[in-house]
């Protein structure tokens, strides 16, 4: 059962998908967004194979191969640069087509907020959502300017410190910090890393490097920080510095590199699963509002896309939005526990020290998992 009209609450990756998806299907859409500018910052972001699958489904992967950068392996290495494996990314989107790759997450959302607005949805920003009233036949919803709404259906996908989340579930979790930190910077792309993901490992630091753009990759750095220390960006050069003070060739070239005009991007992670109902009466939430997860698998983005593809898919499969709430929770939720608990035990692996063969298993086991149809 397809609502006339619906609101998507959030206009991240999830919201402006199932914003697409559901005008794809002729709903008329109002969307929200708490930034006034609707931006988002300014990393890359690894797309593994679930992800540029889902984005593929969700029709953008011309836009996906031309502004990002593919590829189909990922180079595993130690901390010196010594060679351990490669790990082949499983091709979900057919032979003639990239496994994944990367792209810079502002042409990610500027490719996804275009066909939002090309496809006629209301958008609105700089409000969030105060209250909601909701019967068998619609919710009410007040926004924080003052203004309100009527919709057949509303969607929650307001991200990991949803305030949705606590208004529409019962007892909703709070997002947990993992006891770990994730550092991103930007750098040019040397020549013989073009194509391929790298990462190098070590006891005690994961350091990865995607392309994500044409001449243009990030690095990520996972670094354990139990105490989740709070740190002032005038710090966090040397910091870096100190974070690599082992690594070798072109690793240590491009730490030497930052210096104090560098942006670095420093975010401690934490997570959120919703273990029990993602819905309540005709408010359904997706995303990271209820399976945040970590970096680990480079996921999360496949996640929220995914679930906005299979909601309207059992939308129109089903005649009531409660049984097709009810089919679209049993086609996600394992696959949820899976790749976030998965890229938690991951994190905690690494924390501990865990041999370099074990983290890689977890990783193919994990990868092979995601690959299966959604």
């Amino acid at each position: 059962m397809l609502p006339r009209n619906a609101l998507v609450v959030g206009g991240g990756i999830a919201g402006m998908s199932a914003a697409i998806r559901l005008m794809e299907e002729g709903v008329t859409v109002t969307l929200i967004d708490r930034d006034p500018d609707w931006s988002v910052y300014g990393a890359g972001i690894t797309c593994s194979a679930l992800t540029f699958r889902a984005l593929w489904d969700l029709g953008i992967g011309e836009d996906l191969v031309s502004r990002g950068a593919p590829h189909n392996v990922v180079a595993l290495h130690d901390l010196s640069g010594q060679p351990i494996d490669t790990l082949q990314l499983p091709r979900l989107v057919g032979e003639g087509n990239p496994a994944g790759g990367g792209i810079m997450r502002p042409y990610l959302h500027a490719i996804l907020a275009k066909k939002v607005r090309d496809l006629g949805a209301e958008v609105r920003l700089g409000i969030t959502v105060e209250t909601v009233a909701q019967d068998p036949d619609g919710v009410d919803v007040i926004f924080s300017d003052g203004n309100s709404g009527s919709y057949e259906m509303v969607v929650g996908a307001d991200g990991l410190f949803s305030t949705l989340r606590d208004i529409v579930l019962d007892n909703a979790p709070k997002p947990r910090f993992t006891g770990q930190a994730c550092w991103r910077v930007m750098f040019d792309l040397p020549p013989e890393w073009e194509g391929v993901g790298a990462m190098f490992l070590s006891p005690t630091v994961k350091v990865g490097f995607t392309p994500c753009a044409p001449g243009r990759m990030y690095m990520y750095l996972l670094e354990h920080v139990p105490d989740n220390p709070r740190r002032d960006p005038v710090e966090l050069p040397g910091l870096l510095h100190t974070l690599l003070k082992d690594a070798g060739g072109r690793v240590a070239e491009l730490r030497d590199s930052v210096g104090s005009d560098t942006p670095i991007n420093y975010r401690p992670l934490e997570t959120v699963l919703v273990d029990g109902d993602w819905y309540n009466g005709r408010i359904v939430l997706i995303g990271d509002t209820v399976h945040a997860t970590t970096p680990h698998l480079a996921s999360g983005a496949g996640m929220a896309v995914e679930d906005a593809i299979v909601l309207v898919e059992e939308l129109k499969r089903h005649e009531t939005m409660p049984d097709a709430f009810v089919a679209f929770m049993e086609r996600r939720i394992d696959r949820a526990r899976l790749v976030v608990g998965n890229s938690l035990k991951l994190g905690e692996m690494e924390m501990a020290g865990a041999p370099m063969p074990e983290q890689g298993k977890l990783m193919q086991e994990s990868m092979h998992a995601a690959a299966a149809p959604y």
